[in-house]
């Protein structure tokens, strides 16, 4: 079967399933409740302290932004607003401290002090004011609301920038634009935490948020690179774009999130999601880590929460239901298994025939 028919055939598949079971809608906002309190146990005793702070147990016993955001993200998804302020609390005394009202990245029991670099990370920015926002919707917190308004705002005035006609952001404040580096200005296209984009938008009335989302589905579409057609984790955009200098030019740790930010937001497209298909579902149930340029495999991952994400896409495009060994959680580390509660809650609510 030629390569045009077999992608015309699975796009027949996917539209038909949206019609019978699967539903097309896109996402809305993320209803609470979807996390299962077992499931939420689970994650908290094995990665949350008692004073809120989420280790990443995979990189030294750290916090940082991404890991606190991603915690209160899945507390508002477990509807436990006692653990979302236990995780708010450590993050606005321990990280909210720059002056722009940005988030320090990187918090370290190793150190002392235990912060040894100021720097943010954009992602743990935008998954923290979101998740404050939605906490306000859902418990009415006006608190919160002025929290992720003072951050939004940050991130507006400290990390937005136009390159050709089109609006990006920066990973962090320093250290990627062409001041910094000869390819630079570097993105993460893992960056672009789209469920979140138009909620902050609405949050503030700064248009630039839908032009974010625009820029980013375009950067899906066009960053894709070797013979799978795949994003690097990192991307310069000074001419054109291209796997980023002074990166491993890989489809890898951070890049393997894009189609499940996908997803969550609602884009369901086969033009944007079938790359990652083809390279995260394969036989062998293992991801690989693959060399966008060579298309050679560096290492070939076994988590469930990363299997979880091409399971997902070939339910959704195939009609295949998750193994049941995907369906059931249970915590290896920080990072694959907060992919998996993520993607699992997003079933719940949009897939539940997947599960």
């Amino acid at each position: 079967m030629s390569t045009r028919i077999r992608v015309a055939w699975r796009v027949a598949v996917f539209l038909l399933l949206q019609v019978l079971w699967l539903g097309g809608a896109e996402a809305q906002m993320p209803q609470q409740g979807t996390i299962s309190p077992e499931n939420w146990a689970a994650y908290t005793s094995r990665f949350l302290t008692s004073d809120g702070r989420v280790v990443d147990d995979a990189n030294g016993g750290i916090s940082h932004s991404e890991s606190q955001g991603y915690g209160l993200l899945l507390a508002f998804l477990a509807d436990d607003e006692a653990a979302f302020d236990q995780i708010w609390t450590f993050t606005k005394t321990n990280l909210w401290l720059r002056d722009d009202g940005l988030v320090v990245w990187k918090w370290d029991p190793r150190t002392t002090p235990r912060i040894s670099d100021v720097n943010n990370a954009s992602d743990g920015d935008l998954l923290i004011a979101y998740s404050l926002v939605l906490a306000d919707r859902a418990w009415e917190r006006p608190d919160l609301r002025a929290a992720a308004e003072r951050i939004t705002r940050a991130m507006e005035r400290e990390l937005f920038f136009e390159k050709d006609g089109a609006v990006l952001i920066r990973p962090a404040v320093d250290g990627f634009d062409g001041d910094d580096r000869p390819d630079g200005p570097v993105v993460n296209l893992s960056y672009w935490i789209f469920e979140a984009l138009p909620v902050l938008g609405d949050l503030t009335g700064d248009g630039r948020w839908a032009e974010l989302s625009k820029s980013g589905l375009r950067l899906v579409r066009e960053a894709r690179f070797g013979p799978d057609n795949l994003p690097s984790d990192w991307i310069s955009v000074r001419a054109g774009l291209e796997p980023a200098a002074g990166f491993p030019p890989e489809f890898g740790y951070n890049a393997i999130r894009v189609p499940l930010y996908l997803l969550r937001a609602g884009h369901v497209s086969p033009a944007l999601l079938l790359p990652f298909l083809d390279a995260m579902s394969a036989p062998d149930n293992r991801v690989p880590i693959l060399n966008v340029e060579t298309g050679e495999a560096k290492d070939r991952l076994t988590d469930p929460g990363y299997l979880v994400i091409g399971a997902a896409l070939r339910c959704i495009f195939e009609g295949v239901p998750l193994d049941k060994a995907l369906t059931t959680f249970r915590p290896t580390h920080y990072y694959p298994s907060t992919l998996h509660l993520l993607m699992l809650s997003y079933l719940a609510e949009n897939h539940p025939r997947c599960r």
